[in-house]
């Protein structure tokens, strides 16, 4: 065994940060392939009404979780003292139980109303999984700051892993319960791992955790306090930015449109949960350290002009056969998702990008600067959806959404380049080169995409386009290997 554990580890990055992002991403990207599998069965078990109504609880879950640890959780890497780093902790675990004790109360008191004001009166007889979902969440999440603290990122690997065989269990094995099924799969999913982080977390410290005491917390409190005044703003600014989309689709449009939404931002953000968040939690520790030995601006630059290379390609092909490949996959009633793809691909392109560098707000403690950040793209974001419904069209709502989006994501990476670098203009040159050789790449289906040709054709492109974005993502991985 030990054998086999040497011999893999020789097939990993010299890199200690790629390092950290390949077993990162690695760990999320095999449980998001389980997803991606199960995605077409799901689609045929379910309708596009069940999809809307899991987005809409999952959206109400997640405005509330991501305050759930006051944001303090992203304070646990920062103290260079590890009792410090241990309160912080306490501390996190403290809010989450207050708000899972809070949300238990409103759920049996106001559960039919909250229900009734988003126009999903079947949403009520769900709610009660609420609580339960915010203290796995908030707990998992407090736990996985804590491993990336100790670079445990083969742990937090392992409990994404599990993140997605529960979930995909459940609402596959659990289909006959109905939309039931896709609920409990969606909280027991955000809350397996926990007892492996916790293991990390307590079990191998207990020493160190026997002497959080009162006044420690305290100080901790005083000490980060600008998390909770600023960032836990910014956090539920983003979240609701996120998640007010499909219950505002549901509401103003139908659970159907909500469920189409859903389903093409999943599949779009898959990128995201892969890359995107095993670079964002192995930047974290590595951009602190960077700060202080005045070495910040290089890794900024080194992790943007990788990021722009990798989101661009599957963007370019989204814009040029959403429709098609979402039709091909999830069947022909999800064509429209596809649509609603094409619009949404150059503003996760961007968020792709921003989402990981934007962890340099708490780094620089800029934390007022994310929080009108977020402010902006919140106001943006609901003026867009309303517009659109105003103009009666939901495609169009899709479209001025994601117009707002990617011009949002895009502003805010030359506000970060302002900020590290005090010049953007090494923003653009990556940029361009990035746009270039995603031209190259998607040739084939551009030539392709503006013709009536027979469907065996158009896999003929999407399979050579396929190919050859393989074969510079190898390159781009060899790099730095």
């Amino acid at each position: 065994m030990s054998l086999l554990q040497d011999r893999l580890g020789r097939l990993l990055p010299r890199s200690r940060f790629a390092r950290s992002v390949s077993i990162l991403a690695g760990g999320t990207a095999a449980a998001q392939l389980l997803v991606i599998l199960a995605a077409p069965l799901l689609t045929r078990l379910y309708g596009p009404e069940d999809f809307g109504l899991l987005a809409a609880f999952a959206a109400l879950m997640a405005i509330l979780a991501v305050i759930s640890n006051l944001r303090y959780e992203f304070a646990i890497p920062l103290p260079a003292n590890d009792l410090e780093a241990a309160h912080v902790l306490g501390l996190c675990l403290a809010a989450v139980l207050g708000l899972a004790l809070l949300s238990l109360v409103i759920v049996a008191l106001f559960a039919a109303p909250v229900a009734a004001l988003l126009h999903l009166p079947a949403l009520a007889d769900y709610l009660w999984l609420l609580p339960l979902g915010l203290l796995l969440a908030g707990i998992y999440e407090a736990f996985m700051y804590w491993a990336i603290r100790e670079r445990g990122f083969p742990v937090i690997a392992r409990t994404r892993l599990y993140q997605g065989l529960v979930t995909v269990a459940i609402q596959l094995g659990g289909f006959l319960l109905g939309p039931l099924a896709l609920l409990l799969g969606h909280v027991a999913g955000n809350g397996a791992g926990v007892v492996g982080l916790g293991e990390v977390a307590v079990r191998k410290r207990w020493s160190l955790f026997r002497r959080v005491r009162p006044a420690g917390l305290w100080r901790a409190v005083v000490r980060y306090r600008r998390f909770p005044l600023f960032s836990t703003w910014s956090g539920a600014f983003n979240t609701l930015s996120t998640q007010v989309p499909p219950l505002l689709f549901a509401a103003l449009f139908s659970p159907a449109a909500a469920g189409l939404y859903a389903l093409a931002q999943r599949v779009l953000a898959l990128p995201m949960s892969v890359v995107g968040q095993a670079v964002s939690d192995a930047f974290f520790t590595d951009a602190a350290e960077a700060r202080r030995s005045g070495d910040l601006s290089r890794l900024v630059t080194k992790i943007y002009e990788k990021l722009v290379q990798v989101a661009m390609p599957p963007a370019f092909v989204l814009v040029l056969a959403g429709p098609q490949l979402f039709a091909l996959v999830f069947g022909a009633e999800w064509h429209q998702a596809g649509s609603f793809a094409q619009w949404m691909a150059p503003w996760l392109l961007f968020q792709f990008v921003a989402s990981p560098l934007s962890l340099l707000f708490d780094v620089l403690e800029k934390q007022v600067d994310e929080m009108l950040f977020q402010l902006g793209l919140l106001l943006g974001r609901v003026l867009a959806l309303f517009i659109g419904y105003w103009m009666g069209s939901l495609i169009l709502t899709v479209a001025l959404f994601s117009l707002v989006s990617a011009l949002c994501y895009l502003g805010k990476l030359f506000w970060i380049f302002h900020l590290v670098l005090r010049d953007w203009q090494p923003l653009v040159a990556p940029l361009v080169q990035a746009t270039a050789w995603a031209l190259l790449l998607a040739s084939p289906l551009a030539v392709v995409a503006f013709f009536d040709v027979t469907p065996q054709l158009w896999l003929s492109a999407v399979g050579l386009a396929a190919v050859m974005i393989a074969a510079r993502y190898l390159v781009l991985i060899r790099a730095v290997w």
